[in-house]
């Protein structure tokens, strides 16, 4: 017969580990188990939430208004816009006595409500008196056949 290894019952092996005291899987704690172990202090969760709120809320304004700066910049494009589709609404429905031409500056003024006159004399020009109403905008021909508003007295 050969030397057959003797089988052990596992059922009468006692652990050694106190369950109240020692953990059987060391590596699934929350807590330093060594004194090796590097050491953990509790963190106040409540001054990290507060800094992250602070940092959210920095972040949040600043994004907010660089928003509004843009809106600003938007609402006043769209007035120079709206002015100048005014004014060239203006120019083309005011009497020429001349084909202007991309580049030149002209003057547009009013004779009478809703009649427009273009010129090539300037408010300055004239002398004493202006023969209109009054003087309305210096506009510029741009090669895209729309108008550039220079100045404006509207």
């Amino acid at each position: 017969m050969k030397n057959e290894p003797s089988k052990i019952d596992y059922s009468e092996i006692i652990n050694p580990i106190d369950p109240d005291t020692i953990t059987e899987s060391p590596g699934l704690i929350p807590y330093p188990h060594t004194i090796g172990s590097p050491a953990f202090a509790p963190n106040n969760q409540g001054a990290i939430k507060s800094r992250s709120m602070k940092a959210m809320e920095e972040q949040s304004n600043m994004q907010l208004g660089q928003i509004k700066e843009q809106i600003t910049l938007l609402a006043r494009q769209a007035e120079a816009l709206q002015k100048r589709v005014d004014v060239s609404k203006a120019v083309y429905s005011a009497e020429m006595a001349f084909q202007p031409l991309t580049g030149e500056t002209y003057h547009l003024y009013a004779r009478e409500a809703q009649q427009f006159v273009l010129s090539m004399i300037g408010p300055e020009e004239w002398g004493r008196k202006i023969p209109f109403r009054h003087f309305i905008a210096t506009v510029k021909l741009l090669s895209d056949h729309t108008w550039d508003v220079l100045r404006t007295e509207i």
